[in-house]
């Protein structure tokens, strides 16, 4: 068994593509219409899948909705990476939850949301 993909709803998939882009995921190009993308696959990562929120409501029968913790968490090589990415974040209008911090346990912790609220942690170990 192996984990392969996480995805995320999005009412507005380019808005949502610039900012796992800022996160390091890489997109083809999205056409004209289209309801779903995925990252290109890129070693040391799963796929990031997006759907649109109105195609996923037609599947679920039921609006898809973000929880109220983080839904995935991304591993960085470097704690500066983490400050920098939260940085341009912010500077794009992105929703920054918890700034960035050196957790207890050992890492450059941070928490922030995609453009329809879905929580990601980033982090990196600190050295």
């Amino acid at each position: 068994m192996k984990l392969n993909a996480v995805a995320v709803a999005s009412k507005n998939l380019n808005r949502t593509i610039k900012y796992y882009s800022i996160l390091g995921f890489e997109f083809p190009g999205l056409a004209k219409g289209e309801k779903h993308i995925e990252s290109v696959e890129v070693s040391r990562s799963i796929k990031l899948m997006i759907d649109s929120f109105d195609m996923l409501k037609e599947i679920l029968g039921e609006n898809p909705k973000p929880g109220n913790h983080s839904n995935f968490a991304i591993l960085y090589d470097d704690p500066d990476e983490i400050d920098k990415i939260v940085k341009n974040l912010s500077q794009n209008g992105f929703t920054i939850v918890k700034k960035p911090w050196d957790a207890f346990w050992g890492q450059r912790y941070a928490i922030v949301a995609d453009p329809d609220g879905y929580k990601v942690d980033l982090y990196a170990y600190l050295k």
